[in-house]
């Protein structure tokens, strides 16, 4: 059965407007931000029986031992990216998941490419996204830390797994002026800002976090 990106019940455009009240009281200030996350179906990315739950500020689960990163996550890591800058640019995703947050990236800039290892669930998040015709996301099969070369460089990095150090590959991929936003350590996770300047790379760490490892391969 086909579900309807309006919703009905718990996971209708009301209790959509109430998540974006809910994340203007948790901090977020970007209204671009606010608008894009009001802009996406977030119940037709989770497994149907935990529709009713998409629009809670909490992870889900995917399946693959993945989630899908809670919303208020997912506000704050593109507004630290959009901060003080015209616009996202190109903008590699690491780690697409269900496409989620791809689409919440595509609504704000027009040149999104999204990475995901795990094959069938790059297959589900193409589903997706073509359910909402949103065709703007480039998604790629691929080993999430080496990038992806052909496509570089990139303006925005953004990933949705934890790392114990930047991945070289993605430091190189990233444009001159370029910003990286990736949750890096173990047990201690911390949201880290990487920009590329023409002297230095220059780190900034930020919130603390918790997310899925970045493994290697393709699954």
């Amino acid at each position: 059965m086909t579900r309807s990106a309006a919703g009905v019940g718990m996971t209708s455009l009301r209790t959509r407007s109430r998540m974006i009240e809910r994340l203007r009281e948790q901090g977020i200030r970007d209204e671009g931000v606010l608008a894009a996350l009001a802009a996406v179906p977030r119940h037709l990315f989770v497994e149907e029986a935990l529709a009713a739950r998409a629009y809670e500020d909490t992870a889900l689960p995917l399946g693959f031992a993945q989630t899908i990163s809670q919303p208020f996550v997912v506000a704050r890591m593109i507004e630290i990216l959009r901060d003080g800058r015209d616009g996202l640019g190109k903008t590699l995703e690491v780690g697409a998941g269900s496409g989620y947050q791809a689409a919440v990236l595509a609504q704000l800039t027009r040149d999104v490419y999204a990475l995901e290892r795990i094959e069938p669930l790059l297959a589900r998040a193409k589903l997706n996204l073509r359910a909402i015709r949103e065709f703007r996301v480039r998604l790629k099969h691929a080993d999430g830390r080496l990038g992806l070369p052909e496509a570089a460089p990139f303006d925005t990095i953004i990933a949705a797994a934890a790392a114990q150090s930047a991945p070289p590959a993605l430091l190189q991929q990233l444009a001159l002026g370029g910003r990286m936003l990736l949750p890096l350590g173990s047990d201690d996770q911390r949201l880290v800002l990487i920009e590329r300047r023409a002297e230095a790379y220059v780190e900034t760490r930020l919130d603390g976090v918790r997310f899925v490892p970045l493994l290697p391969g393709l699954a």
